[in-house]
């Protein structure tokens, strides 16, 4: 309680402060934001162009392999529609087909038409080859397939041991379109097969995958260039927010000036909040210091007058002003408690269980005094709970104290404040002294114990958080009516 006799904690040694200057800590990072938004867009980036490019070459490659196929199919259906049946049982064409690779050894384009039992009918370009004929199963409609027959199996080990191949031993692998049909005249199944040599379609599909591969890489390194430079000129105003905190450092500014997106924007003015806190933080410190530094001169004046002038009363005076003294310690560390403690996001205290402990404490001291309280039992307040007994504790002792044996505490909410109403049933105290009394050492009353700090402790702290105290009559009880406002944090 403030009222009490702090002697007992002036008493205690203070901590010795530390006044070694201390090396900067250095900062710990997590990496470069820069770094990681580049590395995810580029790694999105690569998958999707991976997942599109594969895509796209399926697609294509479909499609050039359908119209290589398109054109073996209407070769075969030109082989189909000229085919008879000769006297023999042979099957003959009755007009040979246009396209003179038929009569080229070995120039990568062939057909054969072929039956069980049948002697096949080659094109003359297969000259002493065949193609595989599988009797197993019927081909009714068209059928493509790949086919590695003519691929020359001794062709690396030639080439390992410096020969030459023949032109026969480079058709490799075929693409071979085939359709079984049965003939007018004829009681057999025929198998008519066209075969292209598939060199012509791979260098179709190289072409075709390089030029992807290609374009997707620039496309893909254009996007990680952009992604790059989105990040770094989305970044650039964080840069001017270090370069203005350099410029506030140096003494050069008070806090940032210079226009912000919009995004950075809320970011700066709560920097710019901190700032004007902190100052006023540091502002309210030197002015307590003065204030105290102020208050002990006059107490050690008269002491050390005395002392010069070795008067009879040196003791009483050394007693009297040392107790001036500790008031004005007593009160100026309440304050100085406050302000550290202060920070409304931050601070938060349950109301009424600090009201039920203050309540059991001036209840020991007073025990003649009965206390009731009313109000809702869930409001809190932006008050550091130590802050919020001292205050709630000074105004319920004061009412104890100077009472005729009843108190009343009344909690409320109200537009966002929590009201006390403390009333007593005692003398009260007249209109034109209630300003008077908040001042620190004025008591009333000096016939009983006390320093004269309490409401001052009190006014100051609630300032502190952005409350506020008056004093009024009490209408019920007759007595004095303190009303306590602090910020409400429900």
């Amino acid at each position: 309680m403030a009222e009490a006799d702090p002697s007992e904690r002036l008493a205690q040694p203070l901590p010795a402060l530390d006044i070694e200057p201390r090396a900067a800590i250095p900062m710990r990072t997590t990496g470069s934001l820069s770094r990681r938004m580049i590395l995810i867009a580029a790694g999105w980036i690569l998958l999707l162009l991976t997942g599109g490019g594969f895509a796209l070459d399926r697609v294509l490659t479909t499609a050039v392999t359908r119209n290589f196929d398109d054109q073996i199919e209407y070769v075969l259906n030109s082989l189909i529609t000229s085919a008879e049946v000769g006297p023999m049982g042979e099957v003959i064409n009755n007009r040979e087909l246009a396209d003179q690779r038929f009569l080229e050894p070995g120039s990568g384009l062939y057909y054969q038409v072929s039956a069980p039992g049948q002697e096949p009918y080659p094109s003359r370009s297969l000259w002493d080859r065949q193609l595989a004929y599988g009797g197993a199963h019927r081909d009714r409609d068209i059928h493509a397939y790949d086919s590695d027959q003519f691929v020359d199996k001794n062709a690396a080990r030639k080439a390992a041991a410096g020969a030459v191949a023949d032109d026969t031993e480079h058709d490799g692998m075929l693409r071979i379109v085939e359709r079984d049909v049965k003939l007018p005249g004829s009681p057999v199944w025929w198998r008519f097969q066209v075969a292209q040599s598939r060199s012509g379609l791979d260098a179709q599909i190289k072409v075709l995958r390089k030029t992807l591969v290609r374009s997707f890489a620039l496309l893909g390194f254009g996007l990680i260039v952009m992604a790059a430079l989105q990040t770094f000129y989305g970044l650039w105003p964080l840069r001017k927010v270090r370069e203005e905190i350099a410029r506030m450092r140096a003494g050069k500014a008070r806090q940032i000036e210079r226009p912000m997106p919009i995004e950075v924007a809320p970011m700066v003015e709560e920097l710019n909040g901190l700032i004007a806190h902190n100052e006023r933080q540091a502002e309210e410190a030197r002015r307590h210091a003065g204030n105290l530094a102020h208050a002990l001169k006059t107490p050690l004046t008269v002491i050390m007058n005395a002392a010069t002038a070795q008067a009879d009363d040196l003791s009483e005076t050394v007693v009297r002003e040392a107790r001036t003294m500790r008031r004005q310690v007593d009160h100026h560390l309440a304050r100085a408690r406050a302000v550290g403690r202060r920070g409304s996001a931050h601070s938060r205290a349950d109301v009424w269980p600090s009201l039920e402990s203050v309540e059991r404490a001036v209840g020991v001291l007073y025990r003649h005094v009965r206390i009731d309280t009313d109000g809702p039992k869930d409001l809190q307040v932006h008050v550091e709970r130590q802050d919020l007994d001292e205050m709630l504790g000074n105004l319920i002792e004061n009412a104890a104290k100077y009472g005729g044996g009843s108190v009343f505490v009344t909690v409320s909410n109200h537009s966002g404040f929590v009201e006390f109403l403390i009333e007593d049933d005692g003398v009260g105290i007249p209109a034109e002294e209630r300003l008077r009394i908040f001042d620190r050492g004025v008591r009333l009353d000096s016939g009983k114990p006390g320093t004269g700090l309490g409401l001052a402790i009190v006014r100051d702290v609630a300032e502190i958080y952005e409350g506020t105290v008056s004093l009024e009559e009490s209408e019920d009880l007759g007595g004095l009516l303190v009303r306590l406002r602090l910020p409400s944090a429900n």
